[in-house]
């Protein structure tokens, strides 16, 4: 194998396919490894622990095909750290040549018939509006859990939904609900959970401008777009039954100016020290913020809002509160709540494709 490459161009490749190389100390060696594959002037780099894979497509100038394996995180510390112009890559032997300017790096590859043969992503394919997508995404993933425990709330639920596509995420403490109306992926009762960090690592690779197609298997599914391809194992098992979280009607109703709270909050936070919640006051025409922890101090906020309801005080935990304030968009948002220990609703004025669901934090 052969080639010549903008550093730029390689950096990046590299650095995407990475992404999905395997960290676990009990899987395949050759897993910690990223596959280069030259065929003409393209070289295709992946990388995958399985679960997840992540292929990039590279122009180049090539001179004589091949394949290898390379480790990972050398490989794309070493690109990352030569001189920008070209970079010139040859493979001889078990050896790697890596090149440029005055630097020059060599390598022991991996053998690359160890490197596991991954499957062909299914044919029947849909299209996807990339920009859309990517907000969504964007939207829902925060709320899916970290906890590997628990696998099944780590992933996020794709669902037909009337005339569209719906995307659920839960960790238990809030849970996110994203529509797509007119994204035809999925018909009838179908859906499929897909990991959220393959998800992440697809919203990382998406450009808003690019055309994406999504082709889902019995066991995966893949995401297509110019020059990358994610292709992610499905979660097995069955999603929580999350519409029965989702109060019916919440008789109190707070409005107001999203940056505005955004910012409140995260002053307010400041003094929400060791898992201190938020609370929220909700007055006539008026929204105060307080946290108390004790032996530190205490803070107090004041922010104008539009207030339909009981005089209430509810607390969140901080952190969800913001994240969730954050990915509603819109300028102004509504908190919808029913009293101080039922969900709380946080929409966006003037759309219901998005919501965000909160539970309340008890406090004396």
């Amino acid at each position: 194998m052969k080639f010549r490459c903008e550093r730029e161009a390689l950096e990046r490749a590299l650095g995407l396919a990475s992404r999905a190389v395997s960290t676990r100390g009990g899987s395949l060696p050759v897993l910690s490894g990223v596959h280069l594959a030259l065929v003409g002037n393209e070289l295709r780099i992946t990388g995958s622990d399985l679960d997840l894979t992540i292929s990039v497509g590279v122009e180049v100038a090539g001179d004589t095909d091949g394949i290898t394996v390379l480790p990972a995180k050398l490989a794309s510390d070493i690109v990352r750290a030569v001189a920008d112009g070209k970079v010139e890559f040859a493979v001889e032997g078990e050896e790697a040549h890596i090149s440029a300017g005055r630097s020059e790096f060599s390598l022991r590859v991996i053998p690359a018939d160890e490197f596991p043969q991954l499957p062909e992503p299914a044919a029947n394919a849909v299209q996807l509006d990339a920009a859309v997508f990517r907000d969504a995404l964007r939207q829902v993933i925060p709320a899916a859990s970290a906890d590997d425990s628990r696998p099944i709330l780590t992933g996020v639920l794709m669902a037909a939904e009337s005339d569209g596509l719906r995307l659920v995420a839960t960790d238990s403490y809030r849970l996110a609900v994203r529509d797509l109306p007119g994204t035809s992926v999925l018909t009838g009762d179908e859906s499929v959970l897909v990991p959220s960090r393959s998800l992440n690592e697809l919203a990382r690779v998406l450009d808003a401008g690019a055309e994406l197609t999504l082709r889902l298997g019995e066991h995966d599914a893949t995401f297509e777009m110019a020059g990358a391809r994610v292709t992610t194992r499905l979660i097995e098992g069955e999603f929580p039954n999350y519409r029965g979280l989702i109060p019916a009607s919440q008789p109190n109703r707070l409005t107001v100016n999203r940056e505005l709270l955004l910012d409140a909050v995260r002053r307010v936070r400041l003094l929400a020290q060791e898992a201190t919640p938020v609370r929220l006051i909700m007055k006539p025409d008026i929204l105060e913020l307080v946290a108390v922890t004790q032996d530190v101090g205490q803070a107090h906020e004041a922010v104008d809002a539009s207030y339909d309801g009981a005089e209430l005080t509810v607390a969140f935990n901080p952190d969800y509160l913001l994240q969730g304030i954050d990915v509603t968009g819109g300028d102004e948002v509504t908190l919808e709540t029913v009293d101080e220990l039922k969900p709380a609703l946080l929409r966006m004025v003037g759309s219901d494709e998005f919501l965000y669901l909160l539970m309340p934090v008890r406090v004396s």
